[in-house]
């Protein structure tokens, strides 16, 4: 690990859950277009997608036409609610603290707004060691999709040679292997371990803890 200089996280399940929020978001905006609710579990399993791939997944691909609508209902809710029912893991605090005392550069790489995270953190007193947060909507094409990840890595005049990706999804995990970028899987949220087995997985950590035993 000591190549390392960059490291960059995922959010959703990576390091802070969401999944209250993004229950209520999805199934307002479903109710809003005129589609049955969606179970939890169901929703849980699609947290990390892009709004559109999120319809699909749910409804089906006959309803892709109505992906716009969807996302403004989404994040009309959102915008009254998401901050609220998020919390920042409980490892997250130590964590970030002892990669920034290292000397780490830190980033943020998801298909949340930055907003929206920003909002988090802030709340959580974390937004201060993230050096770069590239949110949904500082990018054309969504994870997993390199582009959001080498936006980032390229802000923090970093390499992919010399960065590692952190997140709990194999959306992250396909997201590392188009950029080039080696990756940690944390089993902080609904992915089992043997779903990462087809990757090209640096570790696979059961929480973020672990990552300071590495770096």
């Amino acid at each position: 690990m000591s190549r390392f200089r960059t490291v960059l996280f995922d959010f959703d399940y990576t390091l802070a859950d969401s999944s209250r929020g993004v229950v209520e978001c999805i199934n307002y905006a479903l109710r809003g277009i005129g589609l049955p609710q969606a179970s939890p579990e169901e929703i849980r399993r699609t947290i990390g997608l892009s709004l559109p791939n999120t319809l699909t997944r749910l409804a089906g691909k006959e309803h892709a036409e109505r992906s716009h609508e969807f996302g403004r209902l989404f994040v009309e809710r959102a915008d009254q609610v998401m901050a609220d029912l998020t919390r920042v893991l409980d490892d997250v605090p130590e964590v970030i603290g002892h990669l920034k005392d290292g000397g780490m550069a830190l980033g943020i790489v998801s298909t949340k707004f930055r907003y929206r995270i920003e909002e988090v953190l802030r709340r959580a007193a974390l937004l201060e060691p993230f050096d770069v947060i590239v949110g949904g909507e500082d990018v054309q094409s969504h994870k997993p999709d390199p582009e959001s990840l080498l936006t980032a890595i390229e802000k923090m005049n970093g390499s992919p040679q010399t960065s590692v990706y952190v997140g709990d999804s194999v959306t992250d995990a396909e997201t590392a292997k188009r950029a080039e970028v080696p990756f940690i899987a944390v089993l902080s949220g609904v992915t089992s371990r043997d779903s990462f087995d087809r990757y090209p997985v640096f570790k696979i950590m059961e929480n973020l803890r672990e990552i300071m035993d590495l770096i």
